[in-house]
């Protein structure tokens, strides 16, 4: 995969014990900057990633079309069969998702091992 810059690079990613995928979000989560991320859920998915959980503690901001890009993130996931979550999210990611009524939706965790806890 080619990058044209390093806005365009992807989030670093690691593997837990669990099975999970943790990609590590940081900055800003607002339009244009989404594309990085959404491009990133395709990859995994399209790799065959069906446990993600993202680190949103390096988030600095989040707007609609950050949270869009979580959503549809959880929508790809869980479409082959999986499942997306949040762990240690800025107060600026709690205080917009709650806003938003989508705290429920995303659920949010305080580490990836919290987030996915055993190989289920």
């Amino acid at each position: 995969m080619i990058w044209a810059s390093h806005d365009d690079q992807p989030f670093p990613t690691e593997a837990t014990t669990s099975g999970a995928t943790v990609v590590r979000a940081s900055g800003r989560l607002n339009f244009p900057g989404v594309e990085r991320l959404r491009k990133q859920f395709a990859t995994l998915v399209e790799n065959g990633t069906v446990r993600m959980a993202v680190d949103l503690s390096g988030v600095e901001a989040i707007d609609s079309a950050g949270v869009g890009v979580l959503i549809s993130g959880l929508k790809a996931v869980r479409s082959a069969g999986g499942d997306l979550r949040l762990f240690a999210p800025s107060t600026v990611v709690v205080d917009v998702l709650a806003m938003m009524n989508l705290d429920r939706l995303l659920t949010m965790h305080d580490s990836p091992e919290e987030a996915f806890p055993n190989a289920q």
